[in-house]
């Protein structure tokens, strides 16, 4: 198929300043074989503060809020908006501590732990394995299942995959029907621990690919479908000896995904306010999460030596924006209010993952309900969205549609000595022909005006939406839900085959052309 070549002219400014040009490319291959997998808009759903239990999770016998089975309705509806391709479960942390078995059967019968690593509550194992992947089925989410192998055994793993997958008759198909459910779940996507460098364990990489190795090799595929996506415990951000250990020990025949961890922190042991931060601390958050595009760069480059077919994909499966948690919560429970500064961290790490889709194939933002950089809050009966649901729910238009490769060339973005790019973006066109262009400016004072020349293309019309707001600090609260959400763009005009755009100071713009 012959190639047509977009080429972007990018104007930016600052309000007051005379415009300075820049220039960005879109490339734009008629044959690409390069999909944005909709898997990279994953969330995640751990066993930490309020995220199952009184998110997600009411109980069957809560009269107040409607629920099915005693989920949410109002959450299955708004997470079902944002098209929600896969979930994490039970963790994060939790997960090497848990036991599966603990969840299933009467839930009266089910035996109490206390979840020593998120605030030392007792957690009573009514929300268990069929809840979630009901859950899931609800959502029309593939689950994504986070095994113990800190504290499990080999055994619990492969008898966990063969209760959920195995439509045959076998001792866990036999438990399974015996607790309500005939058919199996099938499910995909099987993390083999979690930070196995830190909570899953303090193990070497060496040590780790090891127990790899045999715990992966029990992870059968009981449906002989081909189709288990076993996922590695990678790496705490830039540690890149550890996907260099991994990609070097495990045999590819053992593994279809390496993880990534790693959040927009300005430092662990003082994170900062979630609101009222100052505009060094937001500089700070911003550079940590764009952090993120060299991070994917080193990574890959490993994954390269290993992996030239691309075999192994690697899956971001904790990203987002943490900071100290709100006044007078428990410090263990990881609440933390969502402004628009979170907006900024979404729209510019999506479109990191968008553009690096050759290999990043899945991704999870954490978390998912009233835990770190939720997408959704609750208060009893009373549930908001946030400024991070409305990008995500914006950006869903990238999902299985083919890149359109964008090299951007940006104003910076200056506090004191440092500098960020202003603007990032990313591009795609779906199977019906549309194209859709993603950009955030995360310059929280300057405006960027954007002129985009499109050679080849025949587009002739132009809409979109905008997020954005009086102040980088809003955020929607239970008293005024729609402080933030979408509306109408009006600031990108269309002539002959220019396309200019006005980005408003610490916005995201999602264009559609026709």
């Amino acid at each position: 198929m012959r190639k047509k070549i977009l080429s972007l002219l990018v104007l930016l400014c600052g309000l007051s300043s005379a415009y300075a040009q820049n220039t960005a490319t879109l490339n734009a291959q008629g044959d690409s074989n390069l999909k944005i997998s909709r898997h990279i808009y994953g969330h995640f759903a751990e066993h930490l503060g309020r995220s199952i239990y009184g998110g997600f999770y009411v109980g069957e016998d809560n009269t107040k809020i409607p629920n099915t089975n005693g989920v949410r309705n109002d959450i299955v509806e708004a997470l079902k908006k944002l098209k929600v391709p896969n979930l994490r479960w039970p963790g994060g942390c939790f997960a090497d501590t848990y036991h599966w078995k603990d969840g299933i059967g009467p839930k009266e019968q089910r035996p109490t732990i206390v979840n020593s690593w998120w605030g030392g509550v007792t957690e009573n194992n009514s929300f268990g394995t069929h809840d979630f992947l009901n859950m899931c089925e609800l959502l029309g989410a593939e689950p994504y299942l986070a095994g113990n192998m800190a504290t499990g055994q080999v055994q619990e793993l492969s008898d966990w995959v063969q209760y959920v997958n195995f439509a045959g008759e076998s001792p866990m198909s036999k438990l399974r029907r015996e607790n309500g459910r005939d058919e199996p779940w099938n499910v995909k996507f099987w993390g083999i621990g979690n930070e196995a460098w830190g909570c899953g364990g303090n193990m070497a990489p060496e040590y780790y690919a090891n127990e790899y190795r045999k715990y992966a090799t029990f992870v059968s595929d009981w449906n002989n479908s081909g189709g288990l996506f076993r996922i590695a415990s990678g790496a705490n951000s830039a540690d890149y000896n550890w996907t260099e250990v991994l990609m070097k020990n495990i045999p590819k025949s053992l593994i279809e995904g390496v993880a990534l961890h790693h959040y927009s922190v300005i430092d662990w042991n003082k994170k900062g306010p979630t609101r009222g931060f100052s505009d060094e601390q937001y500089f700070a958050t911003m550079k940590s999460a764009l952090f993120m595009e060299e991070l994917i760069n080193k990574h890959t480059a490993i994954m390269e030596k290993y992996d030239p077919e691309h075999k192994v994909a690697l899956v971001v499966d904790e990203w987002g924006g943490w900071y100290d948690v709100e006044p007078g919560t428990n410090p263990g429970f990881l609440y933390q209010q969502n402004t628009m500064r979170d907006a900024m961290i979404a729209g510019a790490t999506l479109n990191i993952f968008n553009n690096h889709c050759d290999r990043v194939k899945m991704a999870n933002l954490a978390q998912a309900v009233n835990v770190l950089q939720a997408v959704i809050l609750t208060d009893e009966e009373k549930m908001i969205l946030t400024p991070t649901y409305h990008v995500m729910e914006m950006y869903n238009v990238h999902q299985d549609a083919t890149l359109l490769p964008m090299n951007v060339k940006s104003e910076n973005f200056t506090v004191g000595n440092e500098s960020l790019p202003a603007v990032s973006a990313s591009a795609s066109k779906d199977n019906k022909g549309v194209t859709h262009v993603s950009l955030t400016n995360i310059d929280p004072k300057k405006a960027q005006e954007v002129a985009v020349n499109i050679d080849g293309a025949k587009y002739k019309s132009v809409n979109g939406r905008i997020l954005t707001s009086k102040s980088i600090q809003d955020y929607n609260t239970f008293e005024k839900p729609d402080n933030i959400k979408p509306e109408n763009f009006k600031g990108a005009k269309l002539k002959g085959n220019t396309l200019n755009v006005k980005l408003p100071p610490f916005s995201v713009v999602v264009l559609e052309l026709k």
